[in-house]
């Protein structure tokens, strides 16, 4: 079975991170969040929340990679060497690597968006080095899913879900998804 793993760092977006994973488990796959230190990892708007596992070489065995945004949750994952040569490697062997609103400025820094086409937040186009900036809610290129920003995380978590082969049309109805005006 595939499974996604979603990092969180100090000051995510909390919106955008737990969105993702409750969608994601909402569809059957197995999504885990890991954090880069023991105990709780405060968010953007100090909510608190602790992760399912730490940062490590473990990541490897999943299939999709996130990188939430926030403040300063998208700057520290840019930071992190840990996290670009995690980027690099997921890149490399071919799995997918999904970030939205500030983690997308990740992908830059990792060298793995050059000629592929991709989204993020509001005045991004320059951030997003070598990528062909889209102003679009989400972009899927090859192995790269991108998205805007905090109202985003519902089409984007769908998206993710539907490249691992996952039907989520009805899931967007229960969710009221289509009532809201999603496609």
């Amino acid at each position: 079975m595939r499974k996604v793993a979603v990092l969180m760092a100090e000051g995510f977006e909390e919106s955008e991170t737990l969105t993702i994973v409750d969608i994601l488990r909402r569809a059957g796959i197995p999504c885990d969040t890991f954090g880069f230190e023991e105990g709780f990892i405060k968010g953007m708007h100090h909510i608190y929340v602790k992760a399912d596992r730490l940062f490590g070489d473990a990541i490897k065995e999943y299939d999709v990679l996130v990188l939430p945004g926030g403040r300063p949750g998208g700057a520290n994952l840019k930071e992190n060497p840990d996290v670009i040569e995690m980027v690099r490697y997921f890149d490399s062997h071919n799995k997918y690597v999904a970030a939205m609103c500030s983690g997308t400025v990740v992908l830059s820094d990792a060298d793995v968006i050059n000629g592929k086409q991709v989204t993020g937040y509001t005045g991004y186009a320059e951030k997003l080095k070598g990528g062909i900036f889209k102003e679009v809610v989400v972009v899927f290129d090859k192995n790269i899913i991108t998205s805007q920003g905090p109202a985003t995380p519902y089409p984007f978590a769908y998206k993710i879900a539907e490249v691992l082969g996952k039907d989520v049309s009805q899931m967007k109805e229960k969710m009221l998804y289509n009532f809201a005006g999603g496609k």
